[in-house]
């Protein structure tokens, strides 16, 4: 496809990236002359100096002949005007990053009156992430399929795991667990098990499961999955404020500590059920005097990449909370992965994955049949949803006779709503929605999963 994006900051540098190795034909519009320079040297895309909410600008970056614009600018009024522009000159898809929380209640008619394709908000994006990695306190990261009856997550096997040496096919004979394994990071390698691989403490193990099923099995191996009580937000910034908007109608008691007074008196006021503390989130006597050692959880979501880190590793060593923190520009990924910083949140990488699984869903209809795509393990590993149509080379052929590519596997079958962990003797039939995990990125349609 024939792709725009204006502005070329973190998010919109990551989407040229990911989009570009998919393949598509990328144009990126931006008013910075060395950002459009470094972008097209490190990618093979093209770029214009410009504003992108300029009419002639969108014709000289071809807007007649593209499939979809993705306004990413720094201001959401900005973005909207591209994409009205753009919906006018190309009549294109449009997607516009509406970051404002002024503009949340308004969000489904400013789609319908500009004609948006999609409005996304990274900011409320990462809440949602943060607010589920609340619920399932064990996981390092969540991601639901079938419409939330199945979940994939991330943990990591603990020291004296029962799990430490076990192979993956006795995951389900010893434990009795119906869990299916689909990933396993051993420092820098991604592996895509079989009946065989073993795994070790240290490792970071992606599964595929029910929720209840989930919870059965955390129990199973050892790790405490207790529910979250109490949750300590270091930082109010618009994530802050969104998580303690979702959490208001939970049993959870949030305390959100803020170093700008004028801020304080805001989220006072905006978030009556929350505790407000006006405070330096470094000066540690607060954070003890403030209950870290007692907190369930602790997000780390200051305005600084360092202080996010330095504040998680801190609560770490004061306390058994859940962690949470968020990086927004720091790309070390090997150097934080080693730290003891729990989850950690990049929301250019959250949006940007968002708006790449829009992109699959609009090839849906130029043929592409992946209904759902998340990134599971950064841009080595992908979990991805198809939807099965009459497919003669797969569909009534038991899984153990299909010759799969290697490093991957079909994780899970959803047949009108039941849920099938497949086996050898299994098959997929026309209607089925296929869960495939892999490091073959860029997949499209099912019948690429064989040799």
């Amino acid at each position: 496809m024939k792709i725009i994006i204006v502005g070329c900051g973190k998010v919109g540098t990551t989407l040229a990236e990911q989009l570009n190795r998919e393949n598509h034909d990328i144009m990126v519009i931006d008013k910075n002359a060395s950002v459009i320079n470094s972008i097209t040297e490190r990618f093979d895309v093209m770029g214009i100096v410009g504003n992108g909410a300029v009419y002639q600008v969108q014709i000289e970056a071809g807007i007649k002949e593209t499939d979809l614009l993705i306004a990413t600018t720094n201001s959401d009024e900005l973005n909207m005007l591209c994409c009205l522009i753009a919906k006018k000159a190309g009549n294109c898809h449009t997607i516009a990053r509406i970051r404002n929380p002024e503009y949340d209640s308004e969000v489904r008619y400013i789609r319908e009156e500009l004609g948006l394709s999609l409005a996304i908000n990274p900011e409320m994006a990462a809440a949602l992430e943060i607010s589920r990695l609340l619920r399932f306190p064990s996981a390092i990261k969540v991601d639901t399929f079938a419409k939330g009856r199945i979940e994939i997550m991330k943990f990591l096997v603990p020291e004296h795991s029962i799990l430490h040496n076990m192979p993956v096919r006795d995951v389900f004979r010893k434990l009795d667990c119906h869990v299916l394994i689909c990933a396993i990071e051993h420092g820098n390698d991604v592996i895509i098990p079989d009946g065989n691989s073993i795994i070790t403490a240290g490792d970071k193990i992606s599964f595929i499961a029910s929720p209840a099923e989930a919870n059965h099995f955390f129990k199973h191996v050892g790790i405490d999955n207790n529910a979250v009580k109490t949750v300590f937000l270091a930082g109010g910034g618009r994530i802050t404020y969104y998580i303690a908007k979702i959490l208001e109608h939970t049993k959870i008691k949030v305390k959100i500590l803020e170093n700008r007074v004028e801020r304080c008196n805001e989220l006072s006021e905006l978030l009556p059920k929350a505790m407000i503390i006006y405070g330096d989130a470094t000066n540690q006597e607060l954070l003890l005097q403030e209950g870290i050692q007692q907190t369930d959880a602790f997000a780390s979501l200051t305005g600084f990449d360092e202080e996010n880190i330095m504040l998680s590793l801190y609560a770490a060593s004061q306390s058994k909370a859940k962690l949470i923190t968020k990086i927004n520009r720091i790309a070390f990924e090997n150097v934080i992965d080693s730290m003891n910083l729990g989850s950690v949140i990049y929301p250019k990488l959250i949006t940007a994955e968002i708006i790449l699984r829009y992109v699959r869903a609009m090839q849906n209809s130029m043929g592409s049949n992946v209904e759902t795509l998340y990134k599971i393990v950064a841009d080595r590993a992908e979990a991805l949803e198809f939807r099965v149509a009459n497919e003669p080379s797969i569909i009534g052929i038991p899984l153990e006779k299909l010759e799969l590519k290697k490093n991957l596997l079909v994780a899970c079958i959803n047949r009108k709503g039941r849920i099938i962990s497949p086996r050898g003797k299994d098959t997929i039939e026309e209607g089925d929605r296929v869960v495939v995990v892999t490091t073959v990125t860029g997949l499209n349609d099912l019948k690429d999963i064989l040799r």
